[in-house]
């Protein structure tokens, strides 16, 4: 039983499970499999989007403290969405086979999409928009490889786009437009 029922509005548990079905399906081409495994463990602990805001914060002195101040930011969406995953316990789908394994058992939200979004909307702001379709594909990827609902990939994408939008002040000139 899904900890979310109690809040689940009628077909959205379906839903859910239809559109993830459809997108682990993808998976049978290996080649999408291999890339939507690699998104993983990229993004695993938001190792990419840190990384991606120190090689920021190192080429860009000028905007050294707006990087560095983004990076934080993308750290604390991803350290939000694993305490909201330790109050909400929701278990990763049952209904299909994992293609990854992954740090904990809980599902919502998923903390790969809140880091994924709040770097994209912070870095994107700093002049780095190709974190935005990278992004997009990570979120996309957790469904891939079925270790996500929808559900928590929109909510983990949500919760990393607030983080950046209210972090916009902090992160100064030349950071999230406001």
């Amino acid at each position: 039983m899904d900890h979310l029922d109690a809040i689940d509005r009628p077909g959205l548990r379906g839903a859910d499970h239809r559109i993830l079905t459809a997108l682990h399906a993808r998976a049978r081409d290996p080649r999408v499999a291999a890339a939507a495994r690699a998104l993983s463990w990229t993004g695993e602990h938001g190792a990419l989007w840190l990384a991606a805001g120190l090689t920021g914060a190192a080429v860009d002195g000028g905007r050294r403290g707006a990087w560095l101040r983004g990076t934080a930011l993308t750290a604390g969406a991803h350290l939000v969405s694993m305490a909201v995953k330790r109050i909400v316990r929701r278990p990763r789908p049952a209904h299909v086979e994992p293609l990854v394994r992954t740090a904990g058992r809980h599902s919502f939200p998923s903390s790969h999409a809140a880091s994924a979004t709040a770097a994209a909307v912070a870095f994107g702001a700093l002049g780095a928009p190709a974190i935005a379709p990278l992004a997009a594909a990570m979120c996309v990827s957790r469904l891939v490889v079925g270790v996500h609902y929808p559900s928590d990939v929109a909510a983990g994408a949500a919760l990393g786009a607030l983080t950046a939008r209210l972090g916009a002040r902090w992160m100064g000139p030349g950071g999230v437009h406001a």
